[in-house]
């Protein structure tokens, strides 16, 4: 490699990154996740990850339209991540008041592999790629529903090809043991004064980590209901868009490592 292309790849790498994401891709979720990505693209023509949930909520509705979407999302360049299998957590009720309040309020029972036994947790995985494998869509990364993880889903995890995962605050690097502190910006929708205060606590960790090499933005179908809320992802991302680059999670694993492997530091 020449000094110009050294110089130039170092350039790539050491870039701040934005990661914009939408979650609960599914057949039910589709017209809703597809307005949220037609809105993001009303400001640029970022690339996308798309969170895919094979059997979401146990449901199975007509996948044609979201299977053509998808088709078209990879060909503009996006990336599909595997978002657990049914988006359910159908473990045993925790005994904590802390794993009661994650798993029964802050994530309505959502959060899927919060609580799985190891068997479970590799066999859901399993089938969620075979899912995949099916439809010929490739798939580099893997993000638990509610960035939930218990242990034994955390040691599963590298029985698989996965560059990554993303929990709410970290960017994970499976391959390597490393991560990064990323929080994700997130909006609350189901109520009011979620709606009220999430746009602000948005923007208030924006501009903690203006800094950060990587910012992280994730929608979700419900979001794309209430106007105020896609507003504000639109100035977020275009502010963001002026000092940052939009790539997918698996490009910006590519990076990461690549950083981490320059630099010799940890991450």
């Amino acid at each position: 490699m020449s000094p110009i292309e050294r110089h130039l790849a170092r350039e790539e790498t050491e870039e701040p990154m934005l990661c914009v994401s939408i979650h609960d891709v599914a057949p039910g979720t589709w017209d809703e996740c597809a307005r949220l990505a037609r809105a993001m693209r009303q400001v640029a023509q970022i690339r996308l990850t798309w969170l895919v949930v094979p059997r979401y909520h146990e449901r199975l509705d007509d996948e044609g339209p979201m299977r053509r979407g998808l088709d078209a999302a990879l060909a503009h360049g996006d990336e599909l991540a595997l978002h657990g299998y049914t988006h359910l957590d159908t473990a045993r009720t925790a005994s904590g008041l802390r794993q009661r309040f994650l798993r029964g309020v802050y994530t309505q029972r959502e959060g899927e592999f919060a609580a799985l036994a190891a068997e479970e947790a590799r066999e859901r995985i399993a089938l969620g790629l075979e899912w995949f494998r099916q439809r010929d869509w490739p798939v580099d990364g893997f993000v638990p529903p509610a960035w939930l993880l218990g242990d034994a889903s955390w040691r599963v995890l590298p029985e698989f090809a996965f560059s990554y995962t993303t929990t709410f605050t970290r960017f994970h690097l499976l391959r390597q043991g490393r991560s990064v502190f990323a929080p994700s910006l997130v909006y609350t929708a189901r109520n009011a004064l979620g709606r009220a205060l999430s746009p602000l606590a948005a923007s208030a960790a924006a501009r903690c980590m203006v800094q950060s090499p990587l910012m992280r933005l994730s929608l979700h179908p419900p979001d794309v209901r209430h106007p105020q809320l896609v507003a504000h992802a639109q100035r977020l991302v275009e502010r963001m868009l002026a000092t940052r680059e939009a790539v997918t999670k698996a490009e910006c694993a590519r990076r990461l490592v690549a950083r981490n492997l320059a630099s010799g530091t940890v991450l």
